[in-house]
C-alpha cells in the first residue's frame, strides 16, 4: 500500500513537471516569434487549461521571466559546451561574454520586454516585486562567471571579497543591460557593443588580479617552502594573456 502511494505520488509530481515544462516551452516559442504571451495564450498553445496554467504562473511577469531565463540558460550552456576547452581564465571569460551576448542579441526583443516588465513590477506591486527579484537573483550570470574563473581560485583565496567584487563587476559586462547602455546610450552597433563588453571584462579581470596580488603581498610572509609552492601555483596578473582581437 505504501509502495503504491509512493509510486502514485511520484507520478503526479512528474506530470506536474511535464505540464509546467509544456507551458514554458509554449511561452518560449511565442517569445521567439516576437510576441509577448499572456499566461492564457501560452496555455492555449500548450493545450493546457488556463486555470491550470495560472496555478503554475500566476502572473505574466512570472511566466516571461521563467521562459526567457530558461531559454537563455540552455542556449548559453550549449555554446559553452561547444567551445574549445581551455584552462586559461582570460580565454574562458571571453568565451562566456561572447556566448552570453550572442544569445542575448538573438533574443533581444524578449529580454527588453523582460527588463521592462521587471522595472514595472518594481514600481507598481510589492507582490510582483518579490517574485521578480527572486527569479532575477537566480545567480546564473554569477555562476557562469565563477566557473569561468575557477582556475584562479588560488589567486583570490587570500581575499575572497576581491573575487566577489570582480564577479559583480564582470556581471555588468553581460546581459541585456550592457547591450542597452552600449547600443542605446553610446550609439554602438551590436558587434561593437559585444567587442566593448569583451574588452571591459578583460580590463576588469586584470584589475582584480592586480588587486589580489597586492593583497597577497600584505599577508604574513609564508615559510620558504610554502612560498615556493605558492610561486609555482599562483599565476601573476601580468601573465594572464590578453584576448586577441576578433576577426
Amino acid at each position: 500500500m505504501i509502495g503504491n502511494t509512493s509510486w502514485e505520488e511520484e507520478g503526479r509530481i512528474n506530470q506536474k513537471r511535464r505540464t509546467r515544462a509544456a507551458i514554458l516551452e509554449a511561452a518560449k516559442h511565442l517569445l521567439r516569434e516576437g510576441q509577448t504571451p499572456s499566461v492564457a495564450e501560452a496555455a492555449d498553445v500548450a493545450r493546457v487549461s488556463r486555470a491550470t496554467a495560472y496555478r503554475y504562473f500566476p502572473t505574466q511577469e512570472y511566466l516571461l521571466i521563467e521562459a526567457a531565463l530558461e531559454s537563455a540558460k540552455a542556449d548559453v550552456n550549449q555554446l559553452l559546451e561547444r567551445s574549445a576547452p581551455s584552462d586559461d581564465p582570460a580565454t574562458r571569460l571571453d568565451t562566456l561574454v561572447q556566448s552570453l551576448q550572442q544569445v542575448t542579441l538573438e533574443q533581444e526583443v524578449a529580454f527588453r520586454t523582460l527588463l521592462q516588465l521587471s522595472l514595472e513590477a518594481h514600481a507598481t506591486a510589492e507582490q510582483h516585486r518579490e517574485a521578480t527579484e527572486e527569479k532575477l537573483r537566480g545567480g546564473r550570470r554569477i555562476g557562469w562567471i565563477e566557473e569561468a574563473l575557477a582556475p584562479l581560485s588560488d589567486v583570490f583565496d587570500t581575499d575572497p571579497a576581491i573575487f566577489k567584487r570582480v564577479a559583480a563587476a564582470l556581471s555588468l559586462c553581460m546581459g541585456i543591460e550592457a547591450l542597452i547602455v552600449l547600443q542605446d546610450v553610446c550609439g554602438l552597433e551590436a558587434k561593437e557593443a559585444v567587442e566593448v563588453s569583451r574588452w571591459a571584462a578583460q580590463a576588469l579581470l586584470q584589475a582584480g588580479l592586480r588587486e589580489a596580488t597586492a593583497s597577497s603581498r600584505q599577508q604574513p610572509a609564508p615559510s620558504r617552502q610554502e612560498a615556493g609552492r605558492e610561486e609555482e601555483r599562483a599565476p601573476d596578473a601580468a601573465r594572464v594573456p590578453q584576448v586577441p582581437p576578433s576577426s
